[in-house]
C-alpha cells in the first residue's frame, strides 16, 4: 500500500493511531512519522565507523523493543532508519564527505542505480538482522 503523504503529520500520533500508517516503499515517511522520528532520529549517525556502529546497535535495540511491544509502526520505522543509514554509509564510503557531485545532481544521474558497497564502506549494519 503506498505511503499516504496527505495526512497531517504535525498532529497525528502514530502510536495512538497505527491504523493510519502505510509502509510505502523503501524509506518513505521516515522523517515524518511521529513519535517514532523523535525517538529514533537522535541516535542516527553514520559519518564514521564508530558512530555508525553505535547508531546501528542502538536503533536495532529500539527495533527489538518495538517488536517485543508488538509495535509494528515503531519496528518498521527503526528498520527504515537502519536502511537509510546503510545507504548513507555507502555514500560516505564511495564519495569523500558524502557528496557525489559538486553542485546539484545532474539530470542524467538522478535515476541511476546506487553502486554496491565497497571495501571502504565505514559500516554495513544490515548483517545484524541476519544473526
Amino acid at each position: 500500500m503506498p505511503f499516504d503523504y496527505t495526512l497531517d503529520f504535525h498532529s497525528v500520533d502514530f502510536r495512538q493511531h497505527p491504523e493510519l500508517y502505510r509502509v510505502g516503499r523503501g524509506e518513505q515517511g521516515v522523517l515524518l512519522v511521529q513519535p517514532y522520528k523523535a525517538e529514533i532520529l537522535p541516535h542516527w549517525r553514520f559519518k564514521d565507523v564508530a558512530a555508525a556502529r553505535e547508531s546501528s546497535e542502538t536503533i536495532y535495540g529500539l527495533f527489538e523493543a518495538y517488536l517485543k511491544a508488538h509495535d509494528f509502526v515503531g519496528a518498521d520505522m527503526a528498520r527504515k532508519f537502519i536502511q537509510m543509514g546503510f545507504t548513507r554509509a555507502r555514500r560516505y564510503a564511495n564519495h569523500a564527505g558524502g557528496k557525489k557531485y559538486a553542485g546539484p545532481v545532474p539530470a542524467d544521474k538522478k535515476a541511476r542505480a546506487a553502486p554496491t558497497a565497497g571495501p571502504n564502506c565505514p559500516i554495513i549494519p544490515i548483517p545484524m538482522w541476519i544473526k
